[in-house]
């Protein structure tokens, strides 16, 4: 399968030769008798550079795509950040894999954080879905764009602008509103990731330069490609978080050919080109960022998407894992395979953790002490893919998350061994605790 390459890039593509017009977007007659329609991924008005819009060339207009339909729940796919549905995450949390749910993939989705809304058109969800081999609806998300990456098998999405296999280790994104179904080989495990803001688009590279982290080139689109057969078409769609299902006569899938800079793409993560310290200390995790949703707030994303893959170590007299600290912006992780070096025990592939703005986290004991004593040697970190969803708004935990069996309630206690500064307490007589605690208890008394 042939893709097109280049993040946002001015991409044509036809199934059928002769179908996009020469000189003009809209004629009076398009080739074959076919509908052009303009798609659009940002405001007419938008900024060039930030002006998003494609357009096709269909057999039906998308107003064909309709049909009555009826109301359906799935009450684990969470869009709204409110009290009936979720709760606030002071502690840090985490979660083994999820146990796989029966049925169709939309309504398997469980979400586990979420910060604004689908309605407020700000902020993020982050959930965990699983895909059968089975017939799967074709799904309209009108609440946001969505980022999904599978954990043990490849994925296809099939898309109004073409088809997209998504291997393990890479991502797919497909825009708001676009028509989009998901079908594998082998049952897997799916990270989702809702992006209710502003479209995803590379980090300024600054100081950098040119080159580096995740190139432009390294993005591929798909091209033109339709359904032929006119048969059944089950379709689910999403508003403000409520859904919708009907039948069409027909597939959605009928462009044969496109034109433009909005559009489906994937990225395989393993092409990102890391960047980090070759003399002392580590860069802020912000030097890791693959794509970024930004808000209106300049240097401030509403969503930015972090990976940590296979790299090497070789900064002198340095604390190589992530250190502790408490950060202005709230983190929910992911594992795609391998160990991160953070936590070697206890986080697994498929499963999660979140790290609220403010909340205190960093290396569990094991890792900080092996690291602290470790010889400072150039060292490969290999087999290895991990990824953050890092965002301005506070997450807060769906009733779901909070309440799975598969939510680690011990999962704080992965600190307890941290021990004080012995050297200070021996150099400067400071008092270990359980003196503290008596020496306090006598005052009281006294």
């Amino acid at each position: 399968m042939s893709y097109l390459s280049g993040f946002r890039n001015y991409h044509s593509t036809e199934a059928l030769a002769g179908v996009l017009p020469i000189g003009q977007n809209s004629p009076q007659r398009c080739a074959f008798g076919l509908y052009a329609e303009q798609i659009s991924g940002s405001a007419f008005t938008a900024p060039q550079g930030h002006n998003l819009r494609s357009w096709m060339y269909r057999i039906r207009p998308s107003v064909a795509h309709r049909a009555d339909g009826d109301l359906v729940e799935f009450v684990n796919w969470v869009s709204q950040s409110d009290e009936s549905n979720t709760q606030i995450a002071f502690d840090p949390l985490r979660w083994n894999p999820l146990a796989a749910v029966e049925g169709h993939w939309v309504e398997s989705v469980r979400t586990l954080t979420i910060a604004g809304s689908a309605s407020s058109q700000i902020g993020m969800s982050a959930s965990i879905a699983t895909l059968y081999e089975q017939q799967q609806p074709v799904l309209q998300n009108h609440d946001a764009e969505m980022l999904v990456m599978p954990i043990s098998s490849s994925i296809s999405l099939r898309t109004e602008f073409g088809v997209l296999d998504i291997g393990v280790g890479s991502l797919g994104v497909i825009p708001r509103s676009a028509f989009v179904e998901l079908s594998t080989e082998n049952t897997t495990q799916i990270y989702l990731l809702e992006n209710y803001g502003s479209p995803f688009e590379l980090p300024n590279r600054g100081a950098i330069g040119a080159n580096g982290l995740a190139n432009e080139r390294d993005f591929e689109y798909p091209t033109a490609s339709f359904v032929e057969q006119q048969s059944a078409t089950w379709v689910i769609e999403k508003r403000e978080g409520r859904f919708r299902e009907f039948t069409l006569e027909h597939s959605p899938f009928d462009v044969l050919g496109w034109h433009g800079n909005h559009a489906p793409y994937r990225y395989d993560l393993r092409r990102f080109n890391t960047l980090g310290s070759i003399s002392y200390d580590h860069p802020d995790p912000s030097i890791f960022t693959v794509l970024t949703s930004p808000s209106q707030t300049a240097g401030v994303a509403n969503i930015d998407v972090v990976v940590f893959g296979d790299r090497w170590l070789v900064a002198e007299n340095t604390f190589r894992p992530p250190w502790y600290h408490r950060n202005v912006m709230a983190e929910f992780m992911g594992l795609i395979y391998g160990t991160y070096d953070a936590k070697p025990n206890g986080f697994l592939p498929g499963g999660a953790s979140l790290h609220n703005a403010g909340s205190p986290h960093g290396p569990d004991y094991d890792a900080f002490s092996k690291a602290s004593a470790s010889e400072l040697t150039p060292h490969k970190l290999s087999g290895t893919l991990a990824f953050m969803f890092e965002t301005s708004a506070p997450q807060r935990i769906t009733h779901f998350a909070a309440n799975a069996t598969e939510r680690q309630k011990d999962y704080v206690g992965c600190w307890k061994d941290i021990q004080p500064a012995s050297q200070i307490i021996k150099e400067f007589n400071v008092p270990d605790n359980k003196s503290r605690n008596n020496k306090s208890t006598d005052s009281h008394n006294g």
